[in-house]
């Protein structure tokens, strides 16, 4: 079993992405109610308020929908792929892969020391909180739900090939991932150099998900934006 083709599926990003979950979730309970409304994610704020249309409301309404989608994913994966052998070293193999593609996207981005993400937060935790929030949620919101989406959008109206349309799909993802940054109360000021490098990144990270998949572009995300926090806080 190939593990460059099985570490992509959902089954391994569903059980690769679970502590970054949990690690995100329990850092909210640790800060005040004042502090969370700050520091939640933007994608992660953005999604809850879509799920308020459906009644479906809380700080943690959205954790717990994921947490149940996550759960279907593994049953429907036990049900139809109860005969492959689960590899555990293969999480870990995952997770120096991680490292290793934030370490290059840092060093590609290392002249800006840009974050992924609005810096809101005050505090270490705060701040350490954000970037693994950043790692799922933006991950799920521009990634996952949008370049599928935008894929069959232009499947549907355009009629294009499966290649063309997920390269258009990659780069209006990349834009709208970028100009989010800029949206909202705790948005940054508005600057074009601000704007494509995070458009460059926002394309980076999409090819990263079309190619390895879900899991691993999520905590490649994290990790780079813990990489650059470190290296303010250093100087």
């Amino acid at each position: 079993m190939s593990y460059f083709f099985t570490s992509r599926s959902s089954f391994y990003s569903f059980l690769f992405t679970i502590p970054l979950f949990f690690v995100y979730e329990i850092s909210i309970l640790f800060l005040s109610k004042d502090d969370i409304i700050v520091v939640r994610n933007g994608a992660d704020f953005l999604m809850r308020n879509i799920l308020e249309s459906f009644d479906i409301y809380g700080l943690y309404g959205l954790g717990f929908v994921f947490l149940f989608g996550f759960v279907l994913s593994f049953i429907f994966f036990i049900k139809t792929d109860n005969k492959k052998e689960f590899k555990s070293n293969f999480l870990f193999l995952m997770f120096i892969e991680s490292v290793l593609w934030s370490f290059i996207l840092y060093l590609m981005l290392s002249k800006f020391m840009l974050v992924l993400m609005n810096p809101t937060g005050k505090m270490i935790l705060q701040q350490v909180t954000l970037a693994i929030g950043a790692g799922i949620y933006e991950e799920i919101l521009f990634r996952v739900l949008l370049i599928a989406g935008l894929t069959r959008l232009l499947g549907f109206i355009f009629l294009w090939k499966q290649l063309a349309r997920k390269i258009v799909a990659l780069i209006i993802s990349g834009g709208i991932f970028s100009a989010f940054h800029f949206m909202g109360e705790y948005g940054d000021f508005f600057s074009m150099e601000l704007f494509l490098l995070r458009f460059f990144a926002g394309i980076i990270l999409g090819g990263l998900y079309l190619f390895r998949g879900f899991g691993i572009t999520a905590y490649t995300h994290s990790i780079y934006d813990l990489i650059v926090l470190i290296r303010m806080t250093l100087v």
